[in-house]
């Protein structure tokens, strides 16, 4: 968690700098170019493309919120499939929960945490977060959108307990606050990345499961892959199909896609499949070829730490950002302050350097970074 908020403090630092180096970096992409302008790359060939100028000025992300004091709030903490230990979607929940213990002097006596099992009904999520609410938590958080009957549900039941939902706004109550996120944006940035590093020119992305929200990891990262370099390849493929959420949990048939993209000539596959990221890791390992991480800064999750060196970056997703400025918030009854949406410029989503693999590109991906903060790249969340 600490290894987080450290990355997210030095990038909004490398962003300013990376401003004031753009005009060296568009010299040094002209030189990189390879010619052409699109379709199929030949012989493994990029043209690769210098990112965007961007006055400093309109660059800088928002500033960071007072502290407020939590000691007084019981937070109960709702997490998808997987739960804490997860080393993705649900961890960076978990990171939230704990800075905010460690920043705001919330008691962590006065927390609980539960967890939704495989296969498990939609009443059981209800029944989850009724017990939190009888049990006098408040606010209660749900982390993912499986959640959103319950919270309409159970929110009107207790329209005294604050309730926030991750990645879901289809609820529209007074004591409900939607943490949604730009994760087109984040997953850009990680696209550039590989347009930048791969060796091939062509790359891969694994879905979990084939719903809207998995989309728009999929169409950012295919963006900023053409963005950096015009004809790079995206080989794009899901484990399971709209309103089959195994797809989220099936190492197995992770390996199984990951291995066939890396076979099919991609050197470079970003995974956004929760814990079936692990199984894309490991046919990376065995392709000897690198992955991208998400959600986490999956290079630092102690329970992939055998296939760390494959993970070459992550699209973090910061749920803990928001999980953490939520319970500030509530504390601080500046609820209606948080963002709609949580995206580069207030640090909601970003990319990971542990490991050290894209140290040499930081420079590129800070200036499209800036970019985009400053309105001058537009991300779209479709295809």
């Amino acid at each position: 968690m600490r290894i987080q908020q450290r990355i997210g403090r030095r990038s909004r630092v490398a962003t300013a700098v990376a401003v004031a180096a753009v005009a060296a970096l568009a010299l040094a992409g002209c030189a990189r170019d390879t010619g052409g302008g699109g379709g199929t790359a030949q012989g493994g060939q990029c043209e690769r493309v210098a990112p965007p100028s961007v006055p400093a000025a309109s660059a800088q992300p928002a500033p960071e919120k007072p502290r407020a004091d939590a000691s007084r709030l019981k937070v109960g903490l709702a997490y998808d499939i997987g739960g804490r230990g997860d080393a993705s979607f649900n961890d960076a929940a978990a990171a939230g929960l704990d800075r905010a213990v460690a920043e705001l002097g919330l008691q962590k006596a006065n927390t609980r945490e539960a967890t939704a099992q495989q296969g498990e009904s939609e009443d059981a999520g209800t029944t989850r977060l009724r017990q939190l609410a009888q049990g006098g938590f408040n606010p209660i958080i749900a982390v993912g959108f499986n959640y959103a009957t319950g919270v309409s549900t159970v929110a009107k039941e207790f329209p005294q307990t604050r309730f926030a939902i991750v990645d879901d706004d289809t609820v529209q109550l007074p004591n409900v606050t939607p943490l949604v996120f730009a994760e087109e944006q984040g997953s850009f940035l990680v696209g550039v990345a590989a347009a930048l590093k791969t060796q091939t020119c062509k790359v891969g992305f694994v879905g979990g499961v084939d719903n809207p929200l998995i989309q728009k990891f999929d169409a950012g990262y295919a963006q900023g892959a053409t963005a950096a370099a015009p004809n790079v390849q995206v080989d794009s493929a899901y484990i399971s199909p709209l309103g089959d959420n195994s797809g989220f949990n099936d190492a197995t048939r992770g390996t199984e896609i990951a291995s066939g993209q890396y076979d099919g000539g991609a050197d470079i596959v970003f995974a956004a499949a929760g814990q079936s990221n692990q199984g894309v890791f490991a046919a990376a390992q065995t392709a000897q070829k690198k992955a991208i991480g998400v959600d986490s800064d999956q290079y630092n999750s102690p329970q992939l730490t055998q296939v760390r060196d494959v993970i070459m970056t992550s699209m973090i997703k910061r749920v803990d950002v928001a999980v953490y400025d939520y319970v500030n918030a509530v504390a601080g009854n500046t609820v209606d302050q948080l963002p709609k949406r949580f995206d580069l410029r207030n640090d909601g989503v970003g990319y990971s350097t542990s490991g050290g693999f894209v140290d040499d590109i930081r420079p590129q991906l800070e200036a499209y970074k800036a970019a985009i903060i400053a309105g001058r790249i537009q991300v779209s969340s479709t295809k």
